[in-house]
């Protein structure tokens, strides 16, 4: 008897030592007062039975242990003992495993953005630009619904206008986002001829200060700018994320916008979610920068129409966005100072992403320069030429992709117009355009709307 004790009990020490590496492993990884407590809690339990099984037993004991009736129940008993023992040490051993798998938990980010147990994330802050749009909820409710880590995106909500019922939807949310308010209000001097152009020098001066909150006054080191009128999909943090380490790394790059401009149903391929391009023309519809780039453009900030300014080769420097095949926002503001110019033609189509893709663990590298650069001129390149009669009548052979060149400003606008992209060049560069090629969907196959071989640079004056 003696001797099965022995080896249950070494049996029980085995089973005690193996749970508590389990835990040990886990401290040393997370040095989680919870799991030190558990841990306890299992070695107090195992301390007291081995006590009972290793104190010396009595003469009465001995002989009842030696034989008869007695001795069977006293045997009895500690074998239903030894039995209860291994049922509590297996119950709390699956405990500890329940914690053990809920580890994802404990390496959400803490109070300072960083991963328990790994190096700190970038905060990447949600500067919301807001003025008297009531709607501005729609766009908070998504983003908030969407956010993944109020640590990691704090959402700054930049108010001009003073208009109080707007702020009183911003302030419901309370400690959901920043509530700050633009204190100049008052009107900007401006030429007899620009009078009629107010709004857009009140927007300039609303974004120069708003970016000086975020980048001096609040430290961050970097931005996505989203406008009250926009909504998000549901991989919209996800997409910024995967992308900061490519902007903060390719100097080519200055911007990463989550618009596709001719982004319409029907023109993109549904399939393709995860694709994204480089593309000269600034989209701007919810796009990230850095504080370096604003460091940059701060000094010469623009009286008014800043995005157009943004688009000038003075500011461009031959630089890149990233964009996505399928936009990750969506306006929902017709009404606002361009008098929603393009919105019943262009914006109020654009198909918004609804599936989420998980950027952060795809391989994003083809999209550094020279990578890209060379897949893609291949691409386009590569692909069979077509007429424009040939796509328009939807007389293409094969699956595509194909090619038709343009030569002039005048014969892209023709062609983009009968086509139905967006037409309108920016200092010579077509919407989405890189390296002046416009992709798109036309009848189910992809388009490369391309100038000749051997393209060098864009002429300003195709404006």
């Amino acid at each position: 008897m003696k001797e099965e004790m022995a080896t249950e009990t070494e049996f029980y020490v085995m089973k005690l030592e193996i749970d508590r590496e389990v835990v040990w492993a886990m401290l040393r990884k997370r040095g989680s007062a919870i799991l030190c407590g558990a841990f306890l809690f299992v070695a107090w339990n195992a301390v007291v039975v081995f006590y009972l099984w290793g104190r010396p037993l009595s003469d009465r004991e001995e002989r009842e242990m030696d034989g008869g009736r007695g001795g069977a129940d006293l045997a009895g008993d500690v074998i239903h003992m030894a039995e209860a023992f291994e049922a509590e040490l297996e119950m709390q051993r699956k405990i500890l495993l329940q914690i053990q798998g809920h580890r994802s938990l404990w390496e959400q980010p803490n109070e300072n953005g960083a991963s328990r147990g790994g190096p700190p994330q970038v905060v990447i802050p949600i500067l919301v630009i807001a003025c008297n749009r009531v709607t501005v909820k729609r766009c908070l409710d998504k983003l908030i619904e969407y956010r993944p880590s109020v640590e990691l995106y704090p959402i700054i909500v930049s108010q001009d206008c003073g208009h109080a019922e707007t702020a009183q939807v911003i302030g419901s949310y309370g400690s959901q986002v920043t509530h700050l308010k633009q204190p100049d209000l008052s009107d900007i001097a401006v030429r007899p001829e620009h009078k009629k152009f107010q709004g857009y020098y009140k927007i300039s001066r609303h974004y120069r200060w708003a970016l000086n909150q975020v980048f001096n006054s609040l430290s961050h080191s970097s931005v996505v700018i989203v406008e009250d009128d926009l909504e998000v999909a549901p991989d919209f943090f996800e997409y910024f994320r995967s992308l900061h380490p490519i902007l903060k790394s390719d100097p080519s790059l200055w911007c990463v916008s989550a618009w596709n401009d001719n982004g319409r149903d029907g023109y993109v391929d549904p399939g393709k979610a995860d694709l994204l391009y480089r593309t000269d023309f600034f989209p701007g519809l919810g796009w990230m920068m850095l504080k370096e780039l604003w460091i940059e453009l701060e000094t010469k900030w623009p009286g008014a129409f800043w995005d157009d300014w943004m688009r000038q080769p003075d500011q461009r420097r031959d630089r890149a966005c990233i964009r996505p095949e399928i936009s990750r926002t969506l306006t929902f503001g017709r009404k606002g100072v361009s008098l929603g110019q393009f919105y019943d033609k262009y914006l109020r189509y654009i198909k918004l992403n609804s599936e989420f893709v998980p950027f952060t663990k795809l391989d994003l590298a083809y999209l550094k320069e020279e990578k890209y650069k060379e897949i893609f001129e291949k691409q386009v390149y590569s692909a069979p030429l077509v007429k424009y009669e040939e796509v328009q009548r939807g007389q293409l052979k094969g699956v595509g992709p194909f090619c038709l060149h343009y030569s002039s400003r005048d014969g892209f606008k023709v062609l983009a117009k009968n086509l139905g992209v967006m037409e309108d060049l920016k200092s010579g560069v077509p919407r989405t355009g890189y390296r002046g090629v416009v992709s798109f969907l036309s009848r189910g196959r992809r388009i490369f709307l391309a100038p000749p071989p051997g393209w060098s640079k864009y002429d300003p004056t195709w404006s």
